[in-house]
């Protein structure tokens, strides 16, 4: 399976491409169960690539949180 745009090409938008797969997995997650589109138009019709799009246009974002016991 080859997605556009790949999680390796949008590392920089994380602190690490395994913050990018979770946060794209996540997204898939919540659009296949209705979430609503935030782009107007999709390159593909995947909802994990969707997800990596929307990563891409700097719509999906994340906070880091220091949860230190």
């Amino acid at each position: 399976m080859i997605t556009e745009p790949s999680a390796e090409q949008l590392v920089d938008k994380a602190d690490s491409l395994y913050t990018v797969i979770i946060l794209a997995a996540k997204r898939a997650r919540h659009l296949n169960e209705s979430g609503q589109k935030i782009l107007e138009e999709y390159r593909s019709h995947k909802l994990v690539s969707q997800s990596l799009e929307e990563i891409e246009k700097d719509k999906i974002t994340y906070e880091k949180r220091n949860n230190l016991v």
